[in-house]
């Protein structure tokens, strides 16, 4: 049995990805691979060797910080060790080819990194599932519960938010129509609730009214659209900690920049 121990001062899945890459070179060999993440000291180092020393194994680091690859080298040189430096060579050939600026040596930035980007895939996939109502009874997990009439932007507004890692719910408003109750359980301070001038509205409403070939009823009336924001704004003053923010003549991303500082505010609070 061949054993390799893959050593980081992060999480080790660059190192992993690295051997997994090259293994495939190797079809026939399939080694006992061992991580040891977050190793950032001398002494994490030398029981890292030990460790190598009693499976006769490779290491295989990439470690960022320069004293403890320095550290690694020194110590598996000592207990006769093979370790292979993935990091170290390339961030040097880097440094020289951008006119020898130092790197950071933060451990884990990729990671993090990584994380932040599937942070906003998860935000996405639920925010889709969670759009014009579906799955009201999940909205607990919502960073942001949005709650308006038809065409006040909360699908495109939920999008954005998402974008940026942000898990939206977002809850239609109907005339004379109650919202469902888990709106009522979640933190009031995660509800925004949108409105409009009903003038402006009406004439959205209008533009869809006509690209359905005129089959919404009274949907585009200003008569409707008036009523209907009465009722929501009636809705919402009942909750007096969800906040109402004006979307008039606003773009999506102002909108969101308005919610993000008034959540920000919330929690400062």
């Amino acid at each position: 049995m061949y054993y390799v121990i893959v050593v980081s001062d992060g999480t080790g899945r660059t190192a992993q990805q690295a051997l997994e890459a090259a293994l495939t070179q190797f079809p026939r060999i399939k080694p006992q691979v061992i991580v040891r993440p977050g190793i950032r000291s001398a002494e994490q180092i030398e029981e890292v060797v030990r460790e190598a020393v009693s499976y006769n194994a490779l290491i295989l680091h990439t470690i960022v910080s320069d004293e403890m690859r320095s550290v690694m080298l020194r110590i598996s040189r000592k207990y006769n060790v093979e370790a292979i430096d993935i990091m170290g060579p390339l961030l040097l050939r880097l440094s020289h080819h951008f006119k020898d600026i130092e790197p950071s040596e933060k451990p884990g930035l990729f990671h993090k990194l990584n994380e932040a980007y599937f942070r906003r895939i998860e935000a996405m996939e639920y925010t889709f599932r969670h759009d014009d109502g579906l799955r009201s009874h999940e909205i607990d997990k919502a960073d942001i519960v949005i709650l308006g009439v038809s065409r006040t932007f909360k699908t495109p507004l939920s999008i954005y938010l998402a974008t940026k890692g942000w898990f939206v719910a977002n809850i239609p408003i109907i005339l004379n129509i109650d919202p469902p109750q888990s709106v009522f359980n979640v933190d009031p301070g995660n509800v925004f609730c949108l409105v409009t001038n009903p003038k402006h509205l009406a004439q959205l409403r209008k533009s869809r009214h006509e690209h359905l070939g005129g089959t919404t009823g009274n949907y585009a009336e200003y008569s409707y659209v008036a009523a209907e924001l009465k009722f929501a704004l009636r809705l919402y003053r009942l909750r007096p900690k969800w906040t109402i923010v004006n979307v008039t003549g606003k773009s999506i991303e102002e909108i969101a920049s308005e919610i993000l500082s008034l959540k920000r505010k919330k929690q400062d609070f």
